[in-house]
């Protein structure tokens, strides 16, 4: 069998409507899985963006090994999961959309040709093209999970990051990030650190409070529980780490989705600021 890492090693082409892809699974459960940056693979209009193929290897297009891991995770936990279909070069689906980085024209170091100059009118086919249809799709299924569990669902998203930033390492294993709603992450905290065999960050090596992400969209203004989990890229770099962390994280996911607890819409004020009105 390949390594995750050998089929994302070259540029994928995609249709220009497969935005998105949910995985099946058992709604009553109350659990949704979120995968923002799931693939590198662009629409064929875009060519590479300018870009050599060896760009979408690395973390500037998607998050390593986080695909795969949530596709066993949602098998194993036999629970829906929304993935995003698109390279985060093309549109960061993690942005809002009035966000001046949902475009990027460089990214660590990358000039990225195809997204500069940009018009309104790509600009704008952009979002309604790739990042509002998946927005779409995971306000379905957080509805539809809600609808038949008769709770609010819990929502875990999942990410993936470089082992080093700028020259400097990031010793963390695991990162857990959020905006002020500590419900769902307290507990994840305490079960990923209880073995004593990783380090997991808290809003490390980053702050999770961004206004207008899909946390932020989703869950924070809806008062829907939720956190935001991410795992060091080189430990899922490949099947072996991929289906060591979905053994590990799976029974965690588990005990947090039996906690009546975290099935309660409860709105907390983001760190980011009042929340947009209607």
């Amino acid at each position: 069998m390949s390594s995750s890492r050998d089929n994302h090693s070259r540029l994928f082409f995609m249709q220009d409507n497969d935005a998105f892809e949910i995985l099946d699974g058992h709604a009553e459960r109350g659990l949704v899985l979120l995968a923002d940056h799931a693939t590198n693979h662009l629409p064929k209009r875009y060519d590479s963006l300018g870009l050599p193929d060896t760009a979408f290897a690395r973390h500037i297009a998607y998050d390593i090994g986080i695909e795969a891991l949530t596709r066993l995770l949602s098998a194993r936990l036999g629970v829906p999961a929304v993935m995003s279909r698109f390279s985060r070069l093309l549109i960061d689906p993690n942005r809002g959309e009035d966000d001046p980085t949902l475009i990027m024209k460089i990214s660590d170091g990358a000039i990225i040709p195809g997204n500069h100059p940009i018009s309104p009118e790509e600009w704008n086919h952009r979002i309604g093209t790739f990042h509002r249809p998946y927005h779409n799709a995971v306000s379905r299924t957080i509805a539809a999970v809600g609808a038949a569990s008769g709770k609010a669902p819990l929502v875990l998203s999942l990410h993936s990051y470089t082992p080093a930033w700028k020259g400097v390492a990031r010793p963390w294993h695991a990162a857990v990030l959020w905006d002020s709603d500590q419900r769902v992450v307290e507990p994840l905290l305490h079960h990923l650190r209880a073995p004593g065999d990783i380090l997991v960050g808290d809003n490390e090596p980053y702050d999770g409070a961004l206004k207008g992400d899909t946390m932020y969209r989703h869950c924070m203004m809806t008062g829907t529980p939720h956190a935001l989990l991410e795992i060091r890229q080189d430990l899922i770099g490949d099947d072996a780490g991929v289906a060591a962390w979905a053994e590990r994280l799976a029974p965690i996911f588990d005990n947090l989705n039996a906690d009546p607890a975290l099935h309660r819409y409860e709105v907390h004020a983001s760190r980011t600021g009042p929340y947009p009105i209607d």
